[in-house]
């Protein structure tokens, strides 16, 4: 969806009333950017919800830094945040999922100087925790065709065989299972359903998708939503961003022989495992996570949550704040103020590297 110049207006107002506050226990925390103390103005980002701690974080480090400078970010989804990019609403976004090649050969971005390539850095790794409320029941080992017949709506009772199978302890009821689904275009759905996918396609046939193919169980806006629903309800199970699902029970997936939980160790070793995609700009770093990973300890259902900007810019200060504020991100003391506040996986050196020289080509 395109949106026109008055709605770009607007949505940019409305984005800039929902400036982000500073976390106390980031407060006096280093910048990146060694000319951080010139930056003034404002910078509007929009996108992923489950970036959303991690970005008060940067936010937070940023502006101790820059007193002079005001980044709003306007959590509404990685679809919407896309395509706020897309639409010159906002000068970054934040995405579940990186761009496709073809959405890039075949699209435009208002954000961006003609003819501009995009940035996408990997700032945000993070296990995608599948929680679930049932009484008397708070831990669950599943394997992909389970978890795949769960949400396809194929496996509808607690006590069904195939769950049965791998909790032999466990003392299912008879519950009726209630999926809960995002409503939203959401990128954490894309990790999702690319897991189900590449896991057990023959029991999830709907591929890897950012909406929701089916109208089974029940629909919630953001990962917020989701997690209120599994909490609220009975015989509930969804998916969210680990950052937001704490205090929870939450399903054991199998790789290899084993079962593994979410953990950003986990969510970390599968990234280390994946490669880089083919086809992209030197600035474009998306990964390609390799969900049938079995390397020990790596938990494959993950999301590498990308900060999404462009290589120039029309107007040098939106380069120099989008430059600064993207170095803070991956900056070392950045990704430990991500790790101690959403729980994430922090960079590894290697990619740390990689993404400095992207965000330095930044004009």
């Amino acid at each position: 969806m395109k949106l026109n110049r008055l709605a770009a207006l607007g949505a940019i107002a409305a984005v800039a009333s929902l400036s982000l506050t500073a976390c106390a226990a980031n407060e006096g925390a280093p910048a990146a950017s060694e000319s951080a103390s010139a930056l003034q103005g404002t910078l509007n980002g929009s996108g992923a919800t489950s970036q959303q701690v991690a970005i008060q974080a940067w936010t937070a480090q940023f502006q101790s830094q820059n007193e002079a400078v005001t980044v709003n970010y306007d959590p509404q989804g990685s679809g919407t945040g896309r395509e706020s990019f897309q639409s010159g609403a906002v000068q970054f976004a934040g995405s579940d999922r990186a761009f496709k090649t073809d959405e890039i050969s075949t699209g435009t971005f208002g954000a961006c100087a003609a003819d501009s390539d995009i940035v996408e850095i990997p700032a945000y790794i993070s296990p995608i925790a599948v929680i679930f409320t049932l009484d008397g029941v708070d831990e669950l080992d599943l394997d992909a065709k389970t978890l795949a017949g769960i949400f396809a709506g194929t496996i509808t009772s607690w006590d069904d065989p195939a769950i049965a199978a791998t909790n032999p302890d466990a003392q299912l009821p008879a519950t009726k299972i209630t999926p809960v689904h995002r409503s939203d275009k959401s990128g954490t759905t894309a990790n999702f359903t690319d897991y189900l996918a590449a896991n057990a396609p023959d029991v999830w046939t709907a591929g890897s998708v950012e909406e929701w193919p089916t109208a089974t169980g029940e629909a919630a806006q953001g990962t917020s939503g989701v997690v209120n629903a599994v909490k609220g309800g009975q015989g509930t199970i969804g998916y969210a961003d680990s950052s937001q699902a704490t205090g929870i029970a939450s399903v054991n997936v199998q790789v290899g022989d084993a079962f593994v939980g979410h953990s950003a160790e986990g969510a970390a070793i599968a990234v280390d495992a994946s490669p880089a995609e083919e086809g992209r700009a030197d600035t474009d770093l998306a990964i390609k996570i390799d969900r049938t990973t079995t390397a020990e300890g790596a938990y494959p259902v993950v999301l590498v949550s990308y900060l999404i900007g462009c290589a120039q810019y029309e107007d040098a200060n939106t380069a120099a704040l989008v430059k600064g504020f993207f170095s803070a991100a991956i900056s070392t003391d950045g990704q430990n103020a991500s790790a101690d506040n959403a729980g994430s996986a922090p960079i590894s050196d290697a990619l740390r590297t990689k993404a400095a020289a992207a965000v330095d080509a930044i004009k």
